[in-house]
């Protein structure tokens, strides 16, 4: 019965070290993103986007109620996301930047530099310009908008649009009409 006993205790022993080596979940998670298409399609009431810049966050309601929340990644410095109200004004579910992307060569399709701004960087002989993928884009002011992205890290990142993950980019494009009211704070 000792040995059973010292069994035991060294195991747990054991499990708690295996435990005080894991890393630890950070205090403040951001929450997952998530949507619930029902009540986005069946809800009384008008959309309505209000995105959170400290927090990274986007959050669709209908009719007042919150049916989905996505993270998000807004305008880098020099770039910021313009606070303010505003509307959906244009959708597009394809569409390229018209002012960042990259410039690629004309023989052999492969990209000379990526990363550039048109109007700034000036274009390699041999290349022709090739807009960033902007899809699912839901534009609210001026050239700025939401739009699916594969990087959405967890600070601001973009050069003024909200990037989101792609499954919640078409989600939100699906249920946000022409006229959607959208809300940006800090």
């Amino acid at each position: 019965m000792h040995k059973t006993c010292s069994y035991g205790v060294f195991l747990s022993a054991l499990l708690l070290c295996v435990f005080a080596l894991l890393p630890a979940a950070p205090l403040e998670a951001r929450p997952a993103s998530w949507f619930d298409e029902q009540a986005a399609a069946g809800a009384p009431g008008s959309p309505k986007i209000r995105v959170d810049l400290s927090e990274q966050l986007a959050y669709f309601y209908k009719g007042g109620k919150l049916v989905g929340v996505s993270r998000v990644s807004s305008g880098r410095s020099g770039f910021r996301t313009p606070r303010g109200n505003f509307r959906v004004l244009s959708k597009k579910t394809r569409h390229r930047s018209s002012q960042f992307g990259m410039y690629v060569d004309r023989d052999t399709h492969r990209v000379v530099r990526a990363d550039v701004e048109r109007d700034k960087d000036p274009r390699p002989p041999g290349t022709y310009y090739r807009g960033a993928k902007m899809n699912y884009f839901i534009r609210f002011h001026r050239g700025v908008g939401f739009h699916a992205s594969g990087s959405v890290p967890d600070r601001p990142a973009s050069h003024g649009c909200v990037r989101m993950p792609p499954d919640m980019a078409r989600k939100f494009y699906r249920h946000a009409p022409i006229g959607t009211r959208v809300t940006v704070t800090r």
